[in-house]
């Protein structure tokens, strides 16, 4: 079922977007050789309960965190770390930020240090494969029109795109209907209508696009060994066009 939000719904998660973007914004100013993945998460826990919220992922069937940390090679749901990070690494910074009982979903791929231009056009056509899927966001468009712009800039690029996991409904849940594949065919999958909120969030690889899951039940990487990048909006679809509910630039 397809929960339709009002725009009162609307601008409470808005308002957990804005803190959920903040969080990114700070954790930009952290990332560099020496800092590990456990210290950003250590600080993105108290920068969202000190602002009013809590960390939605935190206990979410066991998980113990209040983010992902995927480095490198994984592709998503890696476990925050005390390794610290090196220079030349990539690493994915997702989180789900719950204010006042509304959700908002967003992650962020950032370069550590000085990366290969290989990997540093990855993120590049990873962010812009994110921004094309919000450009076919609105009233009267299908799910796999988003899909199919994505799938094809992306794989026009010469990148594959990761199957295994996709984007979804957000709401009071963390994950609603309907799913958001970032691949497929135009003109399928359900109509997009005004109060539907999303989240787009291509991950995209340098490599092979399956992926294999660690011990820990969580870790998804590349089958390859390549690396993987992401970037991910919740979105809201309305008459006047999509609104970024975690839009960093605001």
């Amino acid at each position: 079922m397809i929960y339709i939000k009002s725009r009162e719904e609307i601008e409470k998660m808005k308002k957990a977007g804005k803190l959920l973007a903040n969080v990114h914004k700070e954790i930009a100013k952290m990332i560099k050789p020496g800092i590990s993945t456990y210290e950003i998460d250590q600080f993105v826990e108290e920068y969202i309960i000190s602002h009013g919220g809590y960390p939605e992922q935190k206990g979410y069937k066991g998980y113990q965190f209040a983010t992902c940390a995927s480095v490198n090679d994984e592709i998503c749901h890696g476990f925050p770390r005390k390794e610290p990070l090196k220079d030349g690494d990539i690493v994915t910074i997702d989180m789900v930020v719950n204010l006042d009982g509304y959700l908002a979903d967003s992650a962020w791929s950032y370069a550590v240090g000085n990366i290969s231009e290989k990997a540093r056009k990855l993120l590049e056509v990873t962010k812009n494969a994110l921004y094309i899927g919000i450009e076919k966001a609105v009233v009267g468009n299908r799910i796999g029109d988003i899909s199919h712009a994505i799938q094809t800039y992306v794989e026009g690029e010469g990148f594959s795109i990761v199957r295994d996991f996709v984007g979804h409904g957000i709401g009071r849940n963390m994950h609603e209907e309907p799913q958001v594949p970032h691949f497929g065919i135009p003109g399928r999958g359900p109509r997009l209508v005004e109060g539907m909120v999303i989240t787009i969030e291509p991950m995209i690889n340098i490599g092979r696009y399956e992926c294999v899951i660690d011990d820990n039940g969580w870790t998804a990487r590349t089958i390859d060994g390549s690396l993987s990048a992401q970037y991910e909006h919740t979105i809201a679809i309305t008459r006047e066009g999509p609104i970024i509910i975690t839009d960093q630039e605001e």
